[in-house]
């Protein structure tokens, strides 16, 4: 049975009075496909959207980047593939997932315990940001 608690990472970007969801799991999976498949309307196909869906989150990274991270052929002749910039972007986006995950892996595991019972108390030392222990 998997895990019923998992952590999800997504980055936002302030713009102004607002922040707007910039990076997270669905756009690097997204990057990840077309990676793949080699096709932005495949990629859609795979995970169950749109091609309009797809080529709009496209469309979002890459204007939101110095660099794009997907580039399409021109002329409709068909096909996509990442930059060396979506490259990096997809990597690093999974190197932090990844860091986040194993610094909250002491934290879920209180709290897979609080919804399990099998701990009656908060006896465990909460586990500050900065990684010291400290009081509940």
């Amino acid at each position: 049975m998997p895990d019923p608690l998992r952590l999800t990472l997504r980055i936002d970007r302030q713009g102004g009075n607002t922040a707007e969801r910039w990076l997270g799991p669905g756009k690097i999976r997204l990057l990840e496909t077309i990676d793949r498949e080699g096709s932005i309307s495949a990629a859609g196909r795979s995970l169950g959207m749109s091609y309009r869906r797809a080529w709009l989150l496209v469309e979002a990274i890459n204007e939101s980047l110095a660099v794009p991270a997907v580039t399409t052929r021109p002329g409709g002749a068909g096909g996509a593939g990442l930059t060396d910039t979506g490259r990096m972007l997809v990597a690093q986006y999974r190197a932090l997932e990844q860091a986040a995950a194993d610094a909250a892996a002491p934290m879920l595991a209180i709290l897979r315990s609080l919804q399990d019972g099998s701990t009656g108390s908060l006896e465990e030392p909460i586990v500050n940001v900065d990684g010291e222990e400290g009081e509940a």
